[in-house]
């Protein structure tokens, strides 16, 4: 278990309750009202903690090491069914964007993300979560697949951005996400987004153009990182968590600013602490979410979703 700066004061509570157990255990001595004390102390502690998380430490909640990624949700809601689809038919397989369809009961789903790594070999397999044009154009593949056969489309969102290497640039890195935005608008299926991770910049709205859209609670979506922000506005990374506060990217600031519909509860301590809390707490949402949606006819769908998104950012 890796534990961020400011949740030091968990790791020492946690350390002294398996040493009160572990005398008890050895010793024979009942000291289960010690423990009972320091259990009770590191639930307080815990709440206290995560009820006064600022904007930089819900940005280091969401790249916590331990966290979930998009393949650990797929795999967990749709038990087995998923079969994950490969290629843009263009150029290669960009390992960065995963893709492909499982079921949630009877109803199928395309589901569509961004993938990290998990160590140092699997992160220069994924390329860090950063897609290249190609991960974009076979998203928009599988995204028109799922229109054919009127199969709804869920798509998770956990990048650093798109890839910036001049080869992506090359390959028309603004183009795909631009292609992307532009169809995702008109699909006729829909489409259920979730923040489960990081939501930087055109590389996580490369996919995120969705009928409903939901931010897990400890995650961010904003259209640059604090460092990219600090580095710009102070030529430093030394005013990251100013950048952070400033640029409304937490869950609650974005749904006031009326850019997502719904913040996803985690468990208390991220959802690393409890990835089957996690795991269902998403999957409720997209089984709910769907049972809305698929009353609407698909050109209400268009409709809506195109005014959803052409009156953000217009005030009165």
């Amino acid at each position: 278990m890796e534990y961020l700066d400011f949740e030091l004061p968990i790791k020492e509570l946690e350390e002294q309750l398996d040493k009160c157990l572990a005398i008890g255990e050895d010793s024979g001595i009942d000291i289960s009202d010690s423990c009972k004390k320091l259990e009770i102390k590191l639930e307080d502690t815990r709440k206290e903690i995560f009820k006064n998380l600022n904007a930089w430490q819900k940005v280091q909640m969401a790249r916590h090491p331990s966290r979930p990624y998009t393949l650990d949700y797929i795999n967990n809601i749709t038990q087995g069914t998923f079969m994950e689809l490969h290629g843009d038919r263009n150029v290669r397989d960009d390992k960065a964007m995963i893709g492909g369809l499982g079921k949630i009961g009877d109803q199928t789903f395309m589901f569509i993300g961004q993938q990290k790594g998990y160590n140092t070999k699997t992160r220069q397999y994924r390329n860090f979560g950063m897609a290249n044009p190609e991960g974009y154009r076979k998203a928009l593949r599988l995204m028109k697949m799922a229109e054919k056969f009127n199969i709804p489309v869920v798509t998770l969102l956990d990048t650093p951005g798109a890839y910036p290497g001049l080869e992506a640039e090359e390959r028309g890195q603004g183009e795909a996400i631009a292609r992307n935005i532009f169809e995702m608008i008109r699909l006729k299926v829909p489409i259920i987004t979730i923040v489960i991770g990081e939501g930087a910049s055109g590389g996580a709205l490369g996919i995120g153009v969705g009928d409903r859209v939901f931010m897990m609670e400890y995650t961010w979506y904003s259209v640059i990182s604090p460092e990219s922000c600090s580095s710009i506005l102070w030529r430093s990374w030394e005013h990251k968590e100013e950048a952070a506060e400033a640029l409304k990217l937490t869950a609650p600031d974005a749904l006031k600013l009326k850019i997502i519909d719904g913040i996803i509860e985690e468990p208390l301590g991220g959802a690393h602490t409890n990835r089957a809390k996690a795991y269902d707490e998403v999957k409720k949402t997209i089984v709910k979410t769907y049972k809305t949606l698929k009353r609407l006819k698909s050109d209400t769908l268009v409709e809506r979703r195109m005014k959803k998104y052409t009156s953000m950012g217009v005030y009165s």
